[in-house]
Protein backbone atom coordinates (compact mmCIF):
# COMPACT_ATOMS: atom_id res chain seq x y z
CA UNK A 1 0.00 0.00 0.00
CA UNK A 2 1.25 3.28 -0.91
CA UNK A 3 0.96 6.69 1.06
CA UNK A 4 2.39 10.28 -0.52
CA UNK A 5 1.50 12.34 2.73
CA UNK A 6 1.86 16.60 2.96
CA UNK A 7 1.47 19.00 4.74
CA UNK A 8 -0.75 21.77 2.77
CA UNK A 9 0.72 24.84 2.97
CA UNK A 10 -0.90 28.45 2.16
CA UNK A 11 -2.59 28.26 -0.88
CA UNK A 12 -4.84 30.89 -2.17
CA UNK A 13 -7.18 28.65 -4.07
CA UNK A 14 -10.86 28.35 -2.65
CA UNK A 15 -12.94 24.85 -2.76
CA UNK A 16 -15.79 25.34 -1.03
CA UNK A 17 -17.86 23.23 -3.04
CA UNK A 18 -16.16 19.98 -2.10
CA UNK A 19 -16.95 20.39 1.71
CA UNK A 20 -18.77 22.46 4.06
CA UNK A 21 -17.83 21.39 7.62
CA UNK A 22 -15.18 19.16 9.32
CA UNK A 23 -12.58 22.33 8.86
CA UNK A 24 -10.03 21.39 11.62
CA UNK A 25 -9.46 17.49 9.80
CA UNK A 26 -7.89 19.28 6.95
CA UNK A 27 -4.93 22.29 7.72
CA UNK A 28 -5.54 22.24 3.65
CA UNK A 29 -9.10 23.99 3.63
CA UNK A 30 -8.22 25.54 7.08
CA UNK A 31 -5.90 28.25 5.25
CA UNK A 32 -8.86 29.27 3.28
CA UNK A 33 -10.40 30.10 6.17
CA UNK A 34 -7.17 32.66 6.55
CA UNK A 35 -7.66 34.46 3.48
CA UNK A 36 -11.75 34.75 4.06
CA UNK A 37 -11.27 36.39 7.32
CA UNK A 38 -8.06 38.52 5.72
CA UNK A 39 -11.24 39.92 2.60
CA UNK A 40 -13.79 40.16 5.77
CA UNK A 41 -11.65 42.28 7.30
CA UNK A 42 -10.95 44.43 4.31
CA UNK A 43 -14.55 44.99 3.47
CA UNK A 44 -14.64 46.21 7.27
CA UNK A 45 -11.95 48.80 7.06
CA UNK A 46 -14.06 49.74 3.81
CA UNK A 47 -17.15 50.25 5.88
CA UNK A 48 -15.49 52.13 8.71
CA UNK A 49 -13.95 54.45 5.96
CA UNK A 50 -17.20 55.09 4.42
CA UNK A 51 -19.24 55.75 7.64
CA UNK A 52 -16.69 58.20 8.79
CA UNK A 53 -17.03 59.64 5.54
CA UNK A 54 -20.74 59.61 5.94
CA UNK A 55 -20.12 61.48 9.49
CA UNK A 56 -17.90 63.63 7.66
CA UNK A 57 -20.68 64.85 5.31
CA UNK A 58 -23.46 65.27 8.35
CA UNK A 59 -21.15 67.14 10.33
CA UNK A 60 -20.58 69.64 8.07
CA UNK A 61 -24.34 69.85 6.97
CA UNK A 62 -24.64 70.21 10.63
CA UNK A 63 -22.27 73.27 11.12
CA UNK A 64 -23.75 75.38 7.95
CA UNK A 65 -27.21 74.90 9.49
CA UNK A 66 -25.80 75.87 12.92
CA UNK A 67 -24.42 78.73 11.63
CA UNK A 68 -27.48 79.98 8.93
CA UNK A 69 -30.16 79.09 11.84
CA UNK A 70 -28.34 81.22 14.39
CA UNK A 71 -28.22 84.27 11.92
CA UNK A 72 -32.26 83.96 10.79
CA UNK A 73 -33.24 83.10 14.09
CA UNK A 74 -32.32 86.17 15.71
CA UNK A 75 -33.64 88.43 13.15
CA UNK A 76 -36.65 86.53 11.09
CA UNK A 77 -38.04 89.12 9.45
CA UNK A 78 -35.11 91.16 8.36
CA UNK A 79 -33.39 87.58 7.45
CA UNK A 80 -36.39 86.84 5.04
CA UNK A 81 -36.24 90.80 3.86
CA UNK A 82 -33.59 89.22 1.34
CA UNK A 83 -34.71 87.54 -1.46
CA UNK A 84 -32.24 85.68 -1.92
CA UNK A 85 -32.40 84.32 1.90
CA UNK A 86 -36.43 83.56 1.17
CA UNK A 87 -34.97 81.48 -1.74
CA UNK A 88 -32.46 79.89 -0.37
CA UNK A 89 -34.65 79.11 2.70
CA UNK A 90 -37.42 77.06 0.76
CA UNK A 91 -34.80 75.57 -1.57
CA UNK A 92 -32.90 74.37 1.94
CA UNK A 93 -36.16 72.67 2.83
CA UNK A 94 -37.59 71.27 -0.25
CA UNK A 95 -34.03 69.76 -1.12
CA UNK A 96 -31.23 70.22 0.72
CA UNK A 97 -33.08 68.50 3.95
CA UNK A 98 -34.02 65.73 1.49
CA UNK A 99 -30.32 64.79 0.41
CA UNK A 100 -29.48 65.14 4.00
CA UNK A 101 -32.18 62.64 4.89
CA UNK A 102 -30.87 60.26 2.11
CA UNK A 103 -27.79 60.39 3.29
CA UNK A 104 -28.59 59.62 6.57
CA UNK A 105 -30.64 56.64 5.68
CA UNK A 106 -27.90 55.41 3.59
CA UNK A 107 -26.11 52.16 5.03
CA UNK A 108 -22.51 52.46 4.43
CA UNK A 109 -22.43 49.02 6.22
CA UNK A 110 -24.67 47.13 2.87
CA UNK A 111 -21.78 45.93 1.59
CA UNK A 112 -20.30 44.61 4.25
CA UNK A 113 -23.02 42.78 5.27
CA UNK A 114 -23.79 41.35 2.00
CA UNK A 115 -20.15 40.15 1.69
CA UNK A 116 -20.88 39.06 5.21
CA UNK A 117 -23.67 37.28 4.29
CA UNK A 118 -22.37 35.52 1.63
CA UNK A 119 -19.38 34.09 3.25
CA UNK A 120 -21.02 32.56 6.42
CA UNK A 121 -22.32 30.18 4.31
CA UNK A 122 -18.68 28.65 4.34
CA UNK A 123 -17.67 29.60 7.89
CA UNK A 124 -16.82 26.73 10.12
CA UNK A 125 -19.72 25.11 12.09
CA UNK A 126 -19.94 24.26 15.67
CA UNK A 127 -18.33 20.75 14.88
CA UNK A 128 -15.70 22.44 13.92
CA UNK A 129 -15.58 24.17 17.06
CA UNK A 130 -15.94 21.42 19.44
CA UNK A 131 -13.56 19.33 16.73
CA UNK A 132 -10.77 21.87 17.10
CA UNK A 133 -10.70 21.94 20.88
CA UNK A 134 -10.49 18.35 20.87
CA UNK A 135 -7.55 18.63 19.04
CA UNK A 136 -6.12 21.13 20.93
CA UNK A 137 -7.04 18.59 24.66
CA UNK A 138 -5.76 16.20 22.23
CA UNK A 139 -1.91 17.68 21.52
CA UNK A 140 -2.18 18.99 25.07
CA UNK A 141 -2.27 15.16 26.50
CA UNK A 142 -0.08 13.93 23.94
CA UNK A 143 2.75 16.59 24.32
CA UNK A 144 1.93 16.40 28.25
CA UNK A 145 1.11 19.99 28.59
CA UNK A 146 -0.55 21.92 30.85
CA UNK A 147 -3.31 24.39 30.47
CA UNK A 148 -1.50 27.49 31.85
CA UNK A 149 1.43 26.54 28.87
CA UNK A 150 -0.86 26.42 26.46
CA UNK A 151 -3.23 29.75 27.10
CA UNK A 152 0.09 31.50 27.70
CA UNK A 153 1.01 30.12 23.82
CA UNK A 154 4.15 28.49 25.23
CA UNK A 155 3.82 25.48 22.57
CA UNK A 156 6.99 23.56 20.99
CA UNK A 157 7.69 23.75 17.25
CA UNK A 158 6.06 26.54 16.93
CA UNK A 159 6.90 30.40 15.84
CA UNK A 160 3.88 32.07 15.79
CA UNK A 161 2.34 33.74 19.45
CA UNK A 162 -0.93 33.22 20.65
CA UNK A 163 -2.85 32.92 23.87
CA UNK A 164 -6.17 31.93 25.06
CA UNK A 165 -8.32 34.10 27.14
CA UNK A 166 -10.17 33.27 30.19
CA UNK A 167 -13.42 33.19 27.92
CA UNK A 168 -11.47 30.80 25.68
CA UNK A 169 -10.52 28.75 28.17
CA UNK A 170 -14.24 28.48 29.77
CA UNK A 171 -15.44 27.46 26.48
CA UNK A 172 -12.40 24.90 26.23
CA UNK A 173 -13.96 23.48 29.15
CA UNK A 174 -17.61 23.63 28.39
CA UNK A 175 -17.31 21.77 24.94
CA UNK A 176 -15.28 19.05 27.48
CA UNK A 177 -18.20 18.94 29.54
CA UNK A 178 -21.09 18.51 26.75
CA UNK A 179 -18.79 15.77 25.69
CA UNK A 180 -18.83 13.72 29.20
CA UNK A 181 -15.01 14.62 29.32
CA UNK A 182 -14.78 15.74 32.60
CA UNK A 183 -11.39 15.42 33.25
CA UNK A 184 -10.55 18.11 30.67
CA UNK A 185 -13.34 19.86 32.11
CA UNK A 186 -11.84 20.19 35.45
CA UNK A 187 -8.57 20.77 33.55
CA UNK A 188 -9.92 24.11 31.40
CA UNK A 189 -12.25 25.35 34.08
CA UNK A 190 -9.69 26.06 36.53
CA UNK A 191 -7.59 27.64 34.00
CA UNK A 192 -10.44 29.85 33.36
CA UNK A 193 -10.95 30.27 37.02
CA UNK A 194 -7.04 30.83 37.39
CA UNK A 195 -7.06 33.82 34.69
CA UNK A 196 -9.90 35.48 36.54
CA UNK A 197 -8.35 35.70 39.71
CA UNK A 198 -5.29 37.30 38.11
CA UNK A 199 -7.59 40.00 36.89
CA UNK A 200 -8.39 39.39 34.13
CA UNK A 201 -10.73 41.29 32.30
CA UNK A 202 -13.38 39.06 31.06
CA UNK A 203 -17.61 38.78 31.27
CA UNK A 204 -17.02 35.38 32.41
CA UNK A 205 -17.88 35.67 36.33
CA UNK A 206 -16.79 33.87 38.79
CA UNK A 207 -20.08 31.74 39.64
CA UNK A 208 -20.29 30.49 35.77
CA UNK A 209 -16.74 28.56 36.21
CA UNK A 210 -17.31 27.32 39.59
CA UNK A 211 -21.28 25.88 38.62
CA UNK A 212 -19.23 23.37 36.06
CA UNK A 213 -15.99 23.14 38.00
CA UNK A 214 -17.92 21.56 41.29
CA UNK A 215 -20.52 19.04 39.59
CA UNK A 216 -16.86 17.97 36.89
CA UNK A 217 -14.58 17.27 40.21
CA UNK A 218 -17.72 15.41 41.39
CA UNK A 219 -18.00 13.12 38.69
CA UNK A 220 -14.28 12.09 39.09
CA UNK A 221 -15.28 11.75 42.52
CA UNK A 222 -13.84 14.04 44.48
CA UNK A 223 -16.63 14.87 46.70
CA UNK A 224 -14.48 16.97 49.00
CA UNK A 225 -13.54 19.26 46.50
CA UNK A 226 -17.06 19.57 45.25
CA UNK A 227 -18.23 20.64 48.52
CA UNK A 228 -15.60 23.09 48.60
CA UNK A 229 -16.24 24.17 45.30
CA UNK A 230 -20.16 24.82 45.68
CA UNK A 231 -19.72 26.59 48.95
CA UNK A 232 -17.37 28.97 47.11
CA UNK A 233 -20.27 29.15 44.68
CA UNK A 234 -22.59 29.84 46.91
CA UNK A 235 -20.51 32.83 48.63
CA UNK A 236 -20.77 34.47 45.59
CA UNK A 237 -24.18 34.03 44.53
CA UNK A 238 -26.69 32.88 47.14
CA UNK A 239 -28.98 32.70 44.66
CA UNK A 240 -27.73 30.26 42.21
CA UNK A 241 -30.83 28.13 41.58
CA UNK A 242 -28.90 24.51 41.76
CA UNK A 243 -25.92 25.14 43.64
CA UNK A 244 -28.04 25.16 47.02
CA UNK A 245 -29.62 21.81 45.45
CA UNK A 246 -26.07 19.86 44.48
CA UNK A 247 -24.71 21.41 47.89
CA UNK A 248 -27.35 19.48 49.98
CA UNK A 249 -26.76 16.67 47.72
CA UNK A 250 -23.49 16.27 48.09
CA UNK A 251 -23.68 17.07 51.90
CA UNK A 252 -25.52 13.96 52.43
CA UNK A 253 -23.92 11.68 50.13
CA UNK A 254 -20.47 12.72 52.13
CA UNK A 255 -22.41 11.72 55.33
CA UNK A 256 -23.87 8.41 53.92
CA UNK A 257 -20.09 7.38 52.90
CA UNK A 258 -18.95 8.35 56.46
CA UNK A 259 -21.36 6.36 58.05
CA UNK A 260 -20.73 3.84 55.85
CA UNK A 261 -16.98 3.52 56.44
CA UNK A 262 -16.11 4.62 52.82
CA UNK A 263 -14.53 7.92 53.29
CA UNK A 264 -13.03 8.43 57.27
CA UNK A 265 -11.68 12.39 56.53
CA UNK A 266 -13.94 14.91 58.72
CA UNK A 267 -12.30 17.62 57.36
CA UNK A 268 -11.88 19.21 54.42
CA UNK A 269 -8.65 19.61 52.80
CA UNK A 270 -6.85 22.56 51.24
CA UNK A 271 -7.75 23.20 47.24
CA UNK A 272 -4.71 21.49 45.46
CA UNK A 273 -3.65 22.26 41.67
CA UNK A 274 -6.32 20.55 39.80
CA UNK A 275 -3.57 18.67 37.72
CA UNK A 276 -1.68 17.45 40.73
CA UNK A 277 -5.07 16.04 41.86
CA UNK A 278 -6.93 14.11 38.96
CA UNK A 279 -4.89 11.57 36.69
CA UNK A 280 -6.37 11.11 32.98
CA UNK A 281 -8.65 8.30 33.03
CA UNK A 282 -7.88 5.41 30.86
CA UNK A 283 -9.93 4.85 27.13
CA UNK A 284 -10.13 2.52 25.13
CA UNK A 285 -6.98 1.64 23.41
CA UNK A 286 -4.27 -0.06 25.15
CA UNK A 287 -1.87 0.84 23.37
CA UNK A 288 -2.43 4.98 24.30
CA UNK A 289 0.79 5.18 26.07
CA UNK A 290 3.15 3.82 23.97
CA UNK A 291 1.48 5.42 20.80
CA UNK A 292 1.50 8.93 22.21
CA UNK A 293 5.39 8.32 23.52
CA UNK A 294 6.14 7.51 19.93
CA UNK A 295 4.56 11.13 19.21
CA UNK A 296 7.14 12.13 21.64
CA UNK A 297 10.10 10.80 20.16
CA UNK A 298 10.20 8.53 23.46
CA UNK A 299 10.17 5.05 21.20
CA UNK A 300 11.92 2.12 21.49
CA UNK A 301 15.96 3.55 21.47
CA UNK A 302 18.28 1.61 19.68
CA UNK A 303 21.44 0.02 21.09
CA UNK A 304 25.27 1.85 19.26
CA UNK A 305 25.62 -1.94 18.20
CA UNK A 306 22.64 -2.27 16.02
CA UNK A 307 23.01 1.44 15.58
CA UNK A 308 26.41 0.72 13.71
CA UNK A 309 24.53 -1.64 11.13
CA UNK A 310 22.59 1.48 9.78
CA UNK A 311 23.52 3.03 6.89
CA UNK A 312 22.90 5.65 4.06
CA UNK A 313 23.42 4.75 0.39
CA UNK A 314 22.46 5.56 -3.11
CA UNK A 315 20.39 3.01 -4.52
CA UNK A 316 19.56 2.31 -8.22
CA UNK A 317 17.30 -0.04 -7.92
CA UNK A 318 19.22 -2.90 -9.15
CA UNK A 319 20.84 -1.08 -11.81
CA UNK A 320 17.51 0.33 -13.22
CA UNK A 321 18.28 2.34 -16.24
CA UNK A 322 16.21 5.34 -14.57
CA UNK A 323 18.00 5.26 -11.34
CA UNK A 324 21.24 4.66 -12.65
CA UNK A 325 22.10 8.37 -13.71
CA UNK A 326 19.92 9.47 -10.85
CA UNK A 327 19.85 7.29 -7.75
CA UNK A 328 18.30 7.75 -5.00
CA UNK A 329 18.81 8.57 -1.50
CA UNK A 330 18.47 5.90 0.62
CA UNK A 331 18.88 5.82 4.08
CA UNK A 332 17.71 2.77 7.27
CA UNK A 333 16.00 3.55 10.00
CA UNK A 334 15.78 0.36 11.44
CA UNK A 335 16.73 -2.89 11.15
CA UNK A 336 14.38 -6.13 12.06
CA UNK A 337 11.67 -5.45 10.65
CA UNK A 338 13.88 -3.51 7.71
CA UNK A 339 12.10 -0.26 7.66
CA UNK A 340 14.54 2.35 5.01
CA UNK A 341 13.80 5.93 4.22
CA UNK A 342 13.86 7.72 0.92
CA UNK A 343 15.10 11.36 0.26
CA UNK A 344 14.03 14.10 -2.39
CA UNK A 345 11.93 11.53 -4.34
CA UNK A 346 9.66 14.30 -5.52
CA UNK A 347 10.62 17.84 -6.48
CA UNK A 348 8.73 21.26 -5.20
CA UNK A 349 7.13 21.02 -8.31
CA UNK A 350 5.72 17.86 -8.24
CA UNK A 351 4.64 18.06 -5.12
CA UNK A 352 2.84 21.31 -5.79
CA UNK A 353 1.02 19.60 -8.58
CA UNK A 354 0.11 17.01 -6.34
CA UNK A 355 -1.33 19.08 -4.19
CA UNK A 356 -3.55 21.54 -6.23
CA UNK A 357 -4.50 18.19 -7.83
CA UNK A 358 -6.05 16.65 -4.50
CA UNK A 359 -7.31 19.66 -3.00
CA UNK A 360 -10.50 19.71 -4.78
CA UNK A 361 -11.15 16.32 -4.13
CA UNK A 362 -10.23 16.37 -0.39
CA UNK A 363 -12.93 14.77 2.19
CA UNK A 364 -13.16 13.15 5.48
CA UNK A 365 -10.80 9.74 5.75
CA UNK A 366 -12.99 7.17 6.47
CA UNK A 367 -13.10 3.62 8.23
CA UNK A 368 -14.80 0.54 7.53
CA UNK A 369 -17.34 -0.32 10.25
CA UNK A 370 -15.76 -4.21 11.45
CA UNK A 371 -19.63 -4.60 12.17
CA UNK A 372 -21.30 -3.42 9.17
CA UNK A 373 -18.55 -3.23 6.69
CA UNK A 374 -20.15 0.47 6.11
CA UNK A 375 -17.40 3.42 5.29
CA UNK A 376 -17.44 6.11 8.01
CA UNK A 377 -15.81 8.43 9.97
CA UNK A 378 -14.29 8.04 13.13
CA UNK A 379 -13.02 10.15 16.07
CA UNK A 380 -9.54 7.90 15.64
CA UNK A 381 -9.06 9.01 12.21
CA UNK A 382 -8.48 12.54 12.04
CA UNK A 383 -7.73 13.78 8.38
CA UNK A 384 -8.68 13.90 4.84
CA UNK A 385 -7.54 12.46 1.94
CA UNK A 386 -7.95 12.13 -1.79
CA UNK A 387 -7.09 9.62 -4.35
CA UNK A 388 -5.41 10.65 -7.76
CA UNK A 389 -5.28 8.54 -10.48
CA UNK A 390 -2.74 8.35 -13.33
CA UNK A 391 -5.65 10.08 -16.14
CA UNK A 392 -5.84 13.23 -13.70
CA UNK A 393 -1.96 14.01 -14.52
CA UNK A 394 1.24 13.17 -16.18
CA UNK A 395 2.75 14.03 -13.10
CA UNK A 396 0.84 10.92 -11.35
CA UNK A 397 2.25 8.71 -13.68
CA UNK A 398 5.71 10.11 -13.12
CA UNK A 399 5.15 9.55 -9.67
CA UNK A 400 3.84 5.72 -10.08
CA UNK A 401 6.66 4.93 -11.78
CA UNK A 402 9.02 6.22 -9.87
CA UNK A 403 7.05 4.46 -6.88
CA UNK A 404 7.45 1.07 -8.99
CA UNK A 405 11.41 1.97 -9.67
CA UNK A 406 12.40 2.32 -6.04
CA UNK A 407 10.11 -0.39 -4.39
CA UNK A 408 10.90 -2.86 -7.48
CA UNK A 409 7.24 -3.35 -7.06
CA UNK A 410 4.26 -2.64 -9.82
CA UNK A 411 1.43 -0.83 -9.36
CA UNK A 412 -1.00 -2.44 -11.44
CA UNK A 413 -2.40 -4.01 -8.09
CA UNK A 414 -1.81 -1.42 -5.87
CA UNK A 415 -4.39 1.43 -4.53
CA UNK A 416 -4.12 4.74 -5.96
CA UNK A 417 -1.92 7.43 -4.91
CA UNK A 418 -3.50 8.63 -1.66
CA UNK A 419 -2.79 11.97 -0.43
CA UNK A 420 -3.52 12.50 3.69
CA UNK A 421 -4.04 16.18 4.68
CA UNK A 422 -4.22 16.39 8.46
CA UNK A 423 -5.84 19.19 10.48
CA UNK A 424 -5.76 20.64 13.99
CA UNK A 425 -4.39 17.50 16.36
CA UNK A 426 -4.76 14.85 13.17
CA UNK A 427 -4.18 11.49 14.16
CA UNK A 428 -4.79 8.13 13.03
CA UNK A 429 -4.48 5.97 15.69
CA UNK A 430 -2.87 2.76 15.87
CA UNK A 431 -4.76 0.56 13.66
CA UNK A 432 -4.66 -3.02 11.66
CA UNK A 433 -4.29 -1.39 8.18
CA UNK A 434 -6.47 -4.49 6.39
CA UNK A 435 -10.32 -4.46 5.27
CA UNK A 436 -12.62 -6.86 5.75
CA UNK A 437 -14.50 -7.20 2.46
Amino acid sequence: MRYLTSSFILMSVFCWFKTKAEFFTSIGQMTDLIFTEKDLVNSLKEYIKAEESKMSKIKRWAEKLEALTSTSTSDPEGYLGHPVNAYKLVKRMNTDWQELERIVLQDPADGFINNLTVQKQYFPSEEDEAGAAKALMRLQDTYKLDPDSISKGKLPGVKHSAFLTAEDCFDMGKIAYNDGDYYHTVLWMQQALKQIDEGEDTDISKSEVLDYLSYSVFQLGDLFRAIELTRRLIALDPTHERAGGNLHYFEALLEKEQHEGKVNKTAFEEPKTVSGIYERPPDYLPEREVYEALCRGEGVKMTNRRQKRLHCRYQDGNRNPRLLLAPIKEEDEWDSPHIVRHYDVLSHEEIETIKELAKPKLARATVRDPKTGVLTVAHYRVSKSAWLEEEDSAVIVRVNQRIEDITGLTAKTAELLQIANYGVGGQYEPHFDFSRL
